[in-house]
């Protein structure tokens, strides 16, 4: 039997199996500034799927989440392929909250560029002097709805109640809170700062609530080098941020190069994918 993706993302690719199981691939692809790049990042995607695999076994104490199975002979026929090998997964199919939820405990990105104006973030107001990417007094959580068409909107975790309830916002506040410390404190044994970090939650058909998507991968999360950080500089990054830069530096009236990217910038794109994963894992993609 074959399948074809009932939904291709900008890395992911999900095929129902149209029995209350999904299998996710994640592809080659690399984005920015909301584009995919015509050329893929080679084995990209298997260092995500490990990674983020990785992270899932970890928190599994914390918290439920999809994965059913990460082996390809668990797969169906079709992707019993070694295209599929390590980059996919078996997952159970969830009703997906339309949220999600990011923890920040440095200040850095849509938040810095907020407490630069003096405005609120996410109905966060910090008290004191911050520099750039200075480790907040306590970490935060900001959510955001997300929408099919045009960004996601960035909302109070008290507007977010508003969909599913106070109970829930608070039991997503705790488990959250709990991810981010537990994981950033081992990513730091290893040398590694977790700035900030992205969850997405569903309920499965019993009406749990089951961690799912992908957790504590340099696209979801970002990571920082401890012995090179410093507070009032933008720190060296594990992600895509490398390949951001060199986007942003050639620009043009025109809009950003994106067919033009040299191979070098890609290699290196992978090689800091590469370095994350080892850190964390002690092993090789």
């Amino acid at each position: 039997m074959e399948y074809t993706p009932v939904y291709s993302g900008k890395v992911r690719e999900i095929y129902d199996l149209s029995d209350g199981r999904l299998v996710i691939v994640t592809t080659d692809r690399i984005s920015a500034f909301d584009s995919i790049l015509p050329v893929p990042v080679d084995g990209k995607g298997i260092i995500l799927n490990q990674l983020s695999n990785f992270w899932f076994r970890r928190t599994r104490a914390i918290v439920p989440n999809h994965i059913m199975d990460d082996r390809l002979e668990a797969m169906p026929s079709f992707f019993q392929k070694e295209y599929f090998r390590d980059r996919t997964v078996l997952v159970e199919k969830l009703d997906m909250l339309p949220f999600e939820f990011v923890v920040r405990g440095y200040l850095f990105g849509s938040m810095w560029n907020a407490y630069q104006k003096g405005e609120d973030f996410c109905g966060i107001r910090l008290r004191g002097s911050y520099d750039l990417a200075q480790r907040l007094e306590q970490p935060v959580l900001t959510p955001a709805r997300k929408h099919d068409i045009g960004h996601d909107e960035y909302i109070s975790i008290q507007e977010a109640a508003s969909f599913f309830g106070v109970e829930t916002a608070e039991h997503i506040q705790k488990i959250c809170m709990e991810l981010y410390q537990t994981c950033s404190a081992y990513a730091l044994s290893k040398g590694l700062i977790i700035a900030d970090a992205k969850f997405e939650f569903g309920r499965n058909a019993r009406g749990e609530l089951v961690l799912a998507d992908e957790i504590f991968t340099p696209d979801s999360s970002r990571y920082w080098d401890a012995d090179r950080h410093k507070a009032g500089q933008e720190p060296p990054s594990f992600d895509k941020q490398f390949l951001r830069n060199w986007l942003t530096a050639h620009r043009t009236a025109d809009g950003f190069p994106f067919g033009e990217v040299p191979v070098h910038v890609l290699r290196q794109t992978k090689s800091l994918y590469e370095e994350c994963f080892h850190r964390l894992t002690d092993d090789r993609p």
